[in-house]
């Protein structure tokens, strides 16, 4: 046989072998596939489910799903299992396939990841889809995709007031209000300036979070207690309530919950237990009425005292930005530079994480996603780095954070969890490098995604935020 026939010949085998690989994975990749849409489930979701369904995202978004057999092989296992993990990291199907099932609302933050990466084009990936043709995405399929996810956003989502052709946006207008108790707003409010709730009587809430400086202190990390530092920057209190979690490890889950934290904490407020808190609060005999007025009993406790300081915080919303002007249908709201920046702010990713009326608080995510945050900003790795760990206990969790809020961020530097950047152009061009797959973004953009940022600082009690706290 000549060497011409030799390599043709083995050319042909390998061809062979390919194409009969592909043919197997396909029918693997549809027989393993998730279960289908169940009785009931709308067509455009039922759409949307069969894209993620042929594309198989679960292979590597999902913990718990049977694998193709070449992840057994030894090259293909070191490849695919570093897919895997990093798969895993970022986004986790599972939520998002079980409510398509099943025809439940998804959150928000997983729909913003998603178009995120439908519009840019980066799933499936072009490695995986060498070996499984079947899942490349169709113009058609992509935007089925869309069309579910703008229909879940109007339906579900859309803050009242939007203008129609922003009802489908990833970042809503903040509400006017939030459904409240009166007597338990006054009396919170009360509680939310008094200094009895700290262990010396010099501490408030608003010690650490000031009207007058939005809803931070401006500081690196917060100062407690006979001067004492905290180990970590403080997040902002206006607009927390849209929240899903409080704090930046989530360990709280309502504004309830955050407030008891503080007012124990040795280092913060410094209170030893809430029945000295109380006794405190009783030397002076009107709270007993407002107490009454609030909750029918003049108890005060750890329960009535957050509860009623958590239902005054909801009330710390700040609408009428004029980027909010803007997406209610004031076109002249905001300069090109400004809608720029905010065509910049999706295109580039930020809106994957910064989504939803205060455009963060909705999801947790690792910092340093596409970079090592943490060995560029060299220094010791403390507890509070360890992020959503501290609270799980989970490995996928170390370094993982509640995404913070965007609204009024002109206002709430420094930032990050560690208060490590003074500037916003610094903030925006460390997202962009650690968080996005645009490592290095030009001056330009910075300046006018900044531009845009700066439109989100909104008014309170009718007033535009401004910094005035010295």
């Amino acid at each position: 046989m000549s060497v011409k026939k030799a390599v043709a010949a083995v050319v042909a085998a390998g061809i062979v072998a390919y194409g009969g690989t592909v043919a197997y994975l396909t029918h693997f990749d549809h027989a393993t596939a998730p279960a289908p849409a169940g009785a009931g489930v709308d067509a455009v979701s039922t759409a949307a489910l069969n894209v993620m369904r042929e594309a198989r995202c679960d292979y590597c978004h999902a913990a718990r799903v049977d694998l193709p057999f070449y992840f057994s092989l030894p090259v293909a296992n070191t490849l695919m299992s570093h897919d895997r993990d990093q798969g895993l990291r970022h986004f986790r199907v599972e939520p998002v396939i079980s409510a398509l099932q099943n025809g439940s609302v998804p959150d928000q933050e997983p729909l913003a990841r998603i178009e995120e990466v439908i519009n840019q084009n980066r799933m499936p990936p072009t490695l995986y889809l060498l070996m499984h043709w079947h899942a490349h995405l169709s113009d058609a399929q992509r935007e089925s995709m869309l069309t579910w996810i703008a229909q879940v956003r109007r339906q579900h989502y859309a803050t009242q007031g939007v203008a129609d052709r922003f009802a489908a946006e990833p970042v809503q207008p903040v509400p006017e209000s939030v459904p409240v108790d009166p007597h338990k707003v006054a009396l919170g409010q009360r509680l939310f300036f008094d200094r009895k709730l700290s262990g010396d009587g010099t501490l408030n809430c608003a010690s650490c979070h000031s009207l007058q400086h939005g809803g931070v202190d401006g500081l690196v990390t917060a100062t407690g207690i006979h001067g004492q530092k905290g180990p970590i920057n403080v997040p902002t209190v206006f607009d927390a309530v849209f929240n899903k979690w409080q704090f930046w490890n989530g360990r709280a889950g309502t504004l309830a919950q955050q407030a008891a934290g503080p007012v124990m904490n040795p280092v913060e407020m410094g209170s030893h237990d809430w029945t000295s808190v109380a006794d405190r609060l009783r030397e002076d005999p009107s709270y007993a009425t407002d107490f009454q007025a609030a909750y029918g009993s003049d108890t005060i406790d750890e329960n009535t005292i957050t509860d009623a300081i958590g239902e005054y915080e909801k009330t710390l919303v700040t609408p009428d930005s004029r980027f909010d002007q803007y997406l209610k249908g004031d076109d002249a709201a905001l300069n090109t530079q400004e809608k720029h920046g905010y065509a910049l702010f999706k295109q580039i990713g930020c809106s994957g994480c910064h989504t939803g009326p205060s455009m963060g608080g909705q999801a947790f995510e690792p910092l340093g996603l596409e970079g090592n945050y943490f060995s560029a900003r060299g220094g010791k790795l403390t507890d509070a780095d360890k992020g959503r760990f501290e609270v799980t206990h989970d490995p996928a969790d170390m370094e993982r954070f509640k995404v913070p809020n965007l609204r009024n961020i002109a206002l709430t530097g420094p930032y990050f969890h560690d208060g490590s950047i003074t500037t916003l152009d610094g903030a925006v061009r460390d997202m962009a490098r650690y968080q996005t797959p645009d490592h290095n973004i030009s001056d330009q953009d910075v300046t006018d995604i900044v531009a845009f940022l700066n439109t989100l600082t909104g008014r309170y009690q009718g007033e535009t935020l401004r910094n005035t706290a010295p």
